[in-house]
């Protein structure tokens, strides 16, 4: 009866623990070594994600930097071209002006050329002949040749200037004299050079003696 007692004192000790089960803070310890090698390594796949799409934007900001460059390069290309030809364009415009002031009157003066011939002629045969009407005749003959080739090129010159109204538009009075008659006061008495138009412009004011 004694030994009883003791098996039942023995059965209420606790088990001891086995060699095998872990204690409470190695467990934990173990837990975070798992949560800290998931966490590097997920940060890891983040980093090489943010990487990848590094290179990527990298990549296409290059394409677009070379794609600006090249259009920056074509639009001066073009700005040069057409600057050399604006400037090409402004010195033969300005050449083209100065001769069209040097060589306004070229065809007029080829007109007047046969007029001087004429007049070469009538000097030379003045100096063989005698006879006062042919000279008279040889003059008018150049002077209408002449007047017909002004008119021509649309110069006129102004007719019946003598006996109208003093025109300050047409006419230009070098002197005044005593009308002969009160109603010649304030109009042309006598014409002393005539006055000539270009197309109903007038280039030259009719020189007048007015009556007063």
């Amino acid at each position: 009866m004694t030994d009883r007692p003791q098996a039942a004192a023995e059965a209420e000790q606790p088990a001891k623990p086995t060699t095998h089960d872990l204690p409470a803070d190695a467990a934990d310890e173990a837990r975070k070594d798992a949560l800290t090698a998931a966490s590097e390594a997920a940060a890891e796949h983040v980093m090489r994600d943010a990487e990848a799409d590094g290179r990527e934007d990298i990549n296409t900001l290059q394409a677009e930097l070379d794609q600006a460059r090249a259009e920056a390069a074509d639009l001066k290309d073009k700005w040069l071209r057409l600057n050399a030809d604006f400037d090409n364009f402004r010195k033969r415009t300005a050449r083209e002006r100065l001769d069209l002031i040097q060589f306004a009157a070229e065809n007029a003066l080829k007109n007047v050329l046969p007029v001087l011939d004429d007049m070469e002629r009538a000097i030379a045969n003045n100096a063989r002949t005698e006879d006062l009407s042919v000279v008279k005749e040889g003059f008018h003959l150049i002077q209408n040749k002449l007047l017909h080739i002004l008119g021509s090129q649309g110069v006129k010159p102004m007719s019946e200037v003598k006996g109208q109204p003093f025109d300050v538009d047409r006419h230009e009075a070098i002197t005044k004299a005593p009308a002969p008659s009160p109603d010649l006061k304030g109009h042309v008495l006598d014409v002393v050079e005539n006055g000539y138009t270009l197309h109903d412009k007038v280039i030259r004011y009719a020189k007048v003696v007015v009556g007063e």
